[in-house]
């Protein structure tokens, strides 16, 4: 038998690996591709990129991305994504089912179907529009596993399998407008945000499902004029966002001084927190060497034009996310007096309505010019949110109006007008403006009383028209604590639903630690599936609860209903059948023995019944007033009663609204309350004295400690379950999702509204008491070590210091309370020198535990630090309460003393705790072309001995090292990506090596699942 000879043995061994190769091939699945059309629009291409994104982070495999129409593989799994009216979509249009659906898609709509066959799966991803197919990326990677956030992604640790997940989904959003609109003022929002942020921020809100950015402008004197809003003759309009003449503006940073902030350099910031910052003057670039406020003509215009290229890259970026745009500032227009001035000069009377008018004009053309914006919204004045309004600031708003858009017309702007504000309307008709303005209007408002009342249930009597439900995600009276409003914010969806609302937006600060709240609001914006039942709560929605008197009530034999009542409320709301009822409120003046001390008006449904009621006046001090009212229709299953104080003129100190008992009754149904008091005989005890949600349990021995009472809620047990799963991982999500839950809408806080916002005061509870308000933070400790994952870690950390941070502060204001009762003995002592030896042997101690608690408290909020809003939060602990919390303690100490208290006793300036990694504005999509500045701090003992970023193309090659460039103190910067890179999707990570030797990584699941950012056409 012949042999083969060696050559041909090789070529048939040859011919045989070739063959299985490509049986191979046939058999063995291919990469997933991901498909949009040839000429897809920047959208849709970025739709492709993100799904592409997430299905590397999720299974760790690059997915190929191929533009064209359809694709010939028979074996890859495929995701297409298109608008409706593309190419690829017009076959899947010729299966009857499938065609309906498609046809049935609006603008923002999308669909979302995986289709089997033996050998693949294909994922379509069809939107309405582009952005309705944005919309449909960002549900898909949901499905994948990914949640979305202000502050940026969250992805589970582990990765998932490569199969794409089975999803036969159609989205469609149940308002039209859907976003947020974070306010200045404060360093904790949008007054400390560059352009980075701003864009950081916008790109996540289609993420979310949102399309609208809206901006307020405070006006001169109130306190600051802010550069949002450029107010000035047409004439002085100049280009690339450059003015003529303009005035003094300013956004808030560390020299202004302020909103209760004392002026204080960053380099003088206690315990590290100055290593947070890069310079003693800090703020957002636009104030950049211009603290505290710009003042020379040169500088004024400066701040404004760069403010204008702020806004301009900012906005242009949002509209092609497809985010609307929005700014605007109160009305009546408040001119500034510098403008005043000139106009007088040029023989113009600022008061004259034409004047205005021309005003309007410059200002509607210049932001016209400067960004592209889609709305110009008018505030109604802020104070008519607690005392009400006079009929001649009616009529001056209502002139302003006319002015206003008689200038929009001649200026042919391109936007639309709106109205918003601290209330829909004056308070005798909530809905009167939308009798006299233009249907083409939108109309809005952010809930009153810092979001404690309910949504306006006038915005159900404004009709054919846009209008905007604006619900608080958190409240400035608690700046600086953590506040969960996910029930609450549940409840302000479901009624602006009910009332016809077509927008719903919510206003904030912060950005991380509202993540719930905001997560709620976005997903309550597309469904309201189960959760959405009418929420059955008879009682006040806001208030407080008012000191008890023991004095005999003259007028009645029930003392006990009138000697308790609830102040500062604006609504109770009670759930009653639909029917006919009579109302009786009872009335009773505990507190001030005079005339026009407490003026207010009631309405029920609606309706006036009592016009500007003084209890005094009518009945006395001490002695019970009942009034009832008949026919009271209950058409929806509630009735609304409702307060509104009127502010006395020229009395410094007067009392808000309050009432002792409230009867509703008819048709067999009854409803009884004690207003602020307990059980007695029929009525009902306040459910702020049941302890049915926050409230003060020392209310009858001590009342200087008042307390909200329960805020509107809806069940929150199915929201948190699936939030921490994905922030935490799977082995106590369901043991914290239960902790959330409690707490929701009842979190105890120790800030307050004290000359400013998040103050903090001391607390008369002693912290042996107080302590058990925060249960909690032990029960959520004693979960840590089930943690697994260093993302799923880092962000339990982010929420465990956060209530810590929270608990010590409260313990901080008992142990404030306590130095001062002390102080006060001291003080008493007539002795001299007795007084001296008290001062250095109780007094200095007692300042030294402060002192202590002041940075255990600190150091838990240093622990936190990760967004700008962490960063403002630091501002407010430094400059507004630790001048009164240690400044002012020590200067009154000092002065028994008669001499400074050592050294020892004072803060250190030195940080003491973990070494930290802080990126603070994290971008997740840039323009093609640009160049991101990247900035990131170091929290450590000692400046690093490296720090380092290190990049490639997302999913492939090696990553380049990059050294991060020192700033000051522990700020880094790196221009990324670096010039020249053609790189269109990117993965980076930063690497530090502290002093001691251990390596930081940002983000924490680095090198494994790096940050990663994808591009985005123009």
């Amino acid at each position: 038998m012949r042999q083969r000879s060696p050559f041909v043995s090789f070529i048939f061994i040859v011919i045989l690996l070739a063959l299985a190769a490509i049986v191979y091939r046939m058999l063995a699945p291919s990469p997933l591709i991901v498909i949009y059309a040839r000429d897809a629009s920047p959208q849709e291409k970025l739709a492709a990129r993100e799904i592409r994104r997430y299905m590397y982070l999720r299974t760790g495999v690059l997915p190929l991305l191929q533009e064209g129409d359809r694709n010939t593989s028979l074996t890859s799994d495929l995701v297409v994504v298109a608008r409706k009216d593309r190419p690829a979509v017009e076959s899947l249009a010729k299966d009857a089912e499938f065609g309906k659906k498609i046809s049935a898609l609006g603008p923002e709509h999308y669909l979302i179907e995986t289709r089997e066959s033996r050998r693949r799966r294909i994922v379509y991803i069809i939107g309405g529009s582009e952005t309705g197919t944005l919309y449909g990326a960002y549900r898909f990677a949901e499905h994948l596993g990914v949640r979305f956030y202000m502050h940026g992604d969250v992805l589970p640790d582990s990765l998932s399998s490569t199969a794409l997940p089975l999803v036969t989904e159609t989205g469609k959003p149940l308002f039209d407008t859907r976003g947020i609109q974070p306010f200045h003022d404060f360093p904790e929002g949008p007054d400390w945000w560059d352009v980075d942020d701003y864009k950081a921020i916008l790109s996540q809100l289609p993420k979310m499902g949102m399309n609208f950015f809206g901006l307020h402008t405070y006006p001169e004197g109130a306190p600051n004029a802010e550069p949002t809003v450029w107010i000035g003759l047409p004439g002085d309009i100049g280009k690339n966002a450059a003015v003529a003449f303009s005035y003094p503006s300013s956004y808030q940073n560390t020299l202004r001084g302020n909103w209760g902030y004392a002026p204080k350099k960053t380099g003088e910031y206690a315990f590290g927190g100055s290593l947070l910052f890069g310079r003693d003057d800090y703020g957002n670039d636009v104030m950049s060497d211009m603290c505290p406020a710009s003042d020379t003509p040169e500088d004024c215009n400066e701040v404004f034009r760069r403010e204008g290229a702020v806004l301009g890259e900012a906005f242009r970026f949002a509209h092609v996310l497809g985010v609307r745009t929005c700014i605007g500032t109160e009305t009546p227009l408040k001119i500034p007096q510098r403008v005043q001035e000139r106009l007088k000069s040029m023989g113009k009377n600022p008061a004259d309505s034409a004047v205005v008018e021309e005003l309007y004009e410059g200002l509607f053309r210049r932001a016209a010019d400067v960004a592209p914006i889609d709305y110009y919204w008018f505030w109604t004045p802020e104070d008519w949110t607690w005392r009400g309004n006079t009929d001649a600031e009616m009529r001056a708003t209502a002139v302003d109006f006319g002015a206003a858009i008689t200038a929009h017309g001649k200026a042919g702007s391109p936007f639309t007008l709106a109205t918003c504000g601290w209330v829909l309307g004056p308070r005798n008709d909530r809905a009167f403006f939308d009798n006299m303005l233009p249907k083409t209007m939108p109309m809005s408002c952010i809930n009153r009383g810092v979001g404690t009342v309910a949504v306006d249930r006038a915005f159900a009597r404004v009709t054919g028209r846009p209008k905007w439900a604006i619900p608080w995600l958190e409240d400035d009276p608690g700046l600086t604590s953590p506040q969960l409003w996910v029930g609450r914010m549940r409840c302000d969806a479901a009624e602006a639903l009910r009332y016809g609302c077509t927008g719903l937006l919510g206003i904030h600060w912060r950005t991380r630690v509202l993540g719930p709240n905001v997560s709620a609001l976005a997903r309550a914006a597309w469904s309201q599936e189960p959760w959405n039942k009418e929420p059955r709560v008879s009682g006040a929605l806001e208030g407080h609860v008012m000191k008890p008197s023991d004095r005999p009530i003259d007028g009645t034999t029930d003392d006990i209903l009138y000697q308790t009542g609830r102040s500062h409320m604006y609504n109770y709301r009670i759930t009653a059948p639909k029917g006919t009822y009579t109302v009786t409120l009872r009335f009773c003046e505990l507190e001030f023995m005079r005339r026009g001390a407490r003026v207010f008006d009631v309405y029920i449904q609606d309706e006036k019944v009592l016009d500007r009621l003084d209890i005094f006046a009518r009945a006395g001090g001490y002695r019970a007033l009942d009034l009832s009212f008949e026919n009271v229709k209950s058409g929806d299953g509630f009735i609304d009663i409702t307060f509104e104080t009127i502010v006395p003129v020229g009395v410094p100190v007067y009392g808000q609204a309050c009432i002792s008992a409230i009867e509703v009754q008819g048709g067999g149904f009854s409803w009884k309350e004690n207003c602020g008091g307990p059980a007695y005989r029929d009525f009902q005890a306040d459910s702020a004295v049941t302890g049915s949600a926050r409230i003060n349990r020392d209310y009858l021995r001590d009342t200087s400690q008042w307390e909200y009472a329960p805020a509107r809620h809806l069940p929150a047990l199915d929201f948190y379950e699936d939030w921490a799963l994905y922030q935490f991982g799977p082995e106590a999500s369901g043991e914290i999702a239960a902790i959330f839950t409690r707490m929701d809408g009842a979190l105890p806080r120790s800030s307050d509204w004290i000359n400013g916002p998040g103050g903090w005061k001391p607390d008369t509870i002693f912290w042996e008491q107080r302590a058990r308000d925060y249960v909690f933070v032990e029960e959520l400790e004693k979960l840590e070590s089930k943690i697994r994952g260093a993302g799923n870690r880092e962000r339990f950390l982010y929420w465990l210091n956060t209530f810590r941070y929270m608990r010590s502060s409260a313990h901080l204001c008992c142990s404030w309370a306590e130095f001062n009762r002390e102080l006060e003995t001291i003080k008493a002592e007539r002795n001299k020198d007795t007084r001296v030896l008290l001062a250095r042997e109780n007094g200095i101690p007692l300042y030294i535990e402060l002192g202590k608690l002041f940075g255990e408290t600190y150091g838990y909020l240093l622990s936190t630090v990760s967004t700008r809003g962490e960063m403002g939060t630091v501002m407010n602990i430094e400059q507004h309460i630790s001048p009164g919390l240690l400044q002012k303690t020590r200067e009154d100490l000092e002065a028994i003393l008669g001499s400074p208290i050592p050294d020892y006793a004072l803060p250190s300036g030195d940080y003491a705790g973990e070494p930290r990694l802080i990126v603070p504005t994290v971008r997740t999509v840039y323009t093609a072309g640009e160049t991101m500045s990247l900035t990131v701090i170091v929290l450590d003992k000692k400046q690093p001995r490296d720090a380092g970023l290190y990049w490639r193309e997302m999913g492939t090659g090696v990553f380049a090292p990059e050294k991060l460039s020192h700033t000051a103190r522990g700020v880094y910067t790196a221009q990324f990506p670096p010039s020249g890179s053609k790189a269109a999707d990117i993965e980076y990570y930063v690497k530090v090596t502290a002093e001691d030797g251990k390596e930081l990584y940002f983000p924490a699941t680095a090198p494994a699942m790096n940050q990663t950012v994808v591009m985005m056409e123009k």
